[in-house]
């Protein structure tokens, strides 16, 4: 088996000499003409039925090739049997929701995570009670005869918390276990070789890479993938193809970029903390960090992502990102620039204040997503910024 970097270069690729292309084929195509008619129907039976594949893909929303070869290639990088892409990562939570209800009404979340994932939950419009613990430790006290789904996120959305994922699984017994594992990587975690059964990703960060794809995908094996393909095809939420060739486009430098960008972090969390307007740093690679054993173990490496809390509060908090030239203020993350954003005021402004307190995402908190640039050009961004 060929080591990670190589997989990432030539997974999806595998025919590419007896297409005799070099590039990934693009096919923007919405129908596709049939020439008999019952290989259509079989191929349509086979296509709602969530195949992974069919003789004819009969319609876009059913099956699109270019989709699916950088659902073949996340799968191979994820150690997974499949890959189900779907047009964003919300939309891939949707459809695990909504196929999850079918065996179970309760869903058991363990918080923080991502602010849209938590209004998601939150409100049930996907047919499901979410519950809420901020301690991994209690999912086996919690769980009911009618528990469904067990979701974490780790690390955290977006004060970086490691869940372990093995005692996780562990406690949740035969409930199926989902993990977020979109802060991570393949590069740098890969939950199903911990026994999830799926880890889905919003796609549109690191493994797009470049602020350019808005994409999510849930990794999982074949008997788990085939009703999230019946779910997709029903709500009409496949990935473009436009967006799938960009995805997988972005792949091959996928390692690079994520080691990339946690060198940079690194120098930047230890420094920030020690930085007299930062009050705390929330970085998996700090020794004091909760759970750091995990890196080395569950995680190869602590990550690009970190959080810090601004000792003036919001208004200090407001001026950093008002006041940074090299890095951008806004929301995502996972590009090759660095992002700086409020969690508070923009992605978890859905979640209720008490919820955001108690789970650390006070006013003066900052979320980074450090970039590729020369680390000592983003240092110096931030030290300005900071005053």
């Amino acid at each position: 088996m060929s080591r990670f970097q190589t997989t990432a270069v030539h997974a999806g690729r595998e025919d590419f000499n007896a297409l005799c292309v070099h590039a990934p084929p693009l096919d923007l195509s919405t129908t596709y003409p049939i020439a008999d008619l019952g290989t259509g129907s079989a191929s349509f039976d086979a296509l709602i039925g969530g195949a992974a594949d069919a003789a004819n893909p009969i319609y876009a929303r059913l099956h699109n090739p270019t989709v699916a070869r950088a659902e073949k290639a996340i799968a191979v990088l994820e150690g997974t049997q499949a890959c189900v892409a779907y047009s964003s990562g919300m939309a891939a939570l949707t459809a695990l929701l909504m196929d999850r209800a079918q065996h179970g009404k309760h869903v058991l979340v363990v918080r923080p995570l991502y602010g849209t994932s938590d209004h998601l939950l939150e409100s049930g419009l996907c047919g499901v009670q979410a519950e809420f613990i901020t301690d991994a430790g209690q999912i086996a006290s919690h769980l009911r005869p009618d528990t469904a789904l067990v979701i974490i996120e780790t690390p955290s959305n977006p004060t970086l918390n490691l869940i372990d994922i093995r005692a996780a699984v562990q406690a949740a017994g035969t409930v199926p276990v989902a993990v977020d594992s979109t802060f991570a990587t393949p590069v740098l975690q890969r939950p199903i070789e911990l026994g999830a059964a799926y880890v889905w990703h919003s796609a549109t960060k690191f493994l797009g890479g470049h602020g350019d794809v808005i994409a999510g995908v849930i990794c999982c094996d074949e008997a788990r993938a085939a009703p999230l393909r019946t779910m997709r095809a029903a709500t009409g939420a496949l990935l473009h193809p436009l967006a799938a060739y960009l995805l997988h486009r972005g792949l091959p430098t996928l390692k690079m970029r994520v080691e990339a960008a946690q060198a940079n972090a690194k120098v930047l969390a230890q420094r920030l903390s020690e930085h007299p307007a930062v009050a705390k740093v929330h970085y998996p690679g700090l020794a004091d960090s909760p759970n750091a054993h995990l890196v080395g173990t569950q995680m190869s490496g602590p990550g690009s992502l970190m959080a810090f809390e601004m000792r003036g509060g919001h208004d200090a908090a407001a001026n950093v990102m008002a006041k940074v030239q090299v890095m951008t203020s806004a929301v995502s993350l996972g590009s090759v620039d660095s992002l700086i954003q409020h969690p508070a005021g923009l992605t978890h402004r859905m979640v209720p204040d008490d919820v955001k307190l108690a789970t650390g995402i006070t006013p003066g908190l900052l979320r980074l997503s450090v970039g590729i640039e020369d680390v000592e050009d983003l240092w110096d961004d931030l030290v300005q910024a900071m005053g």
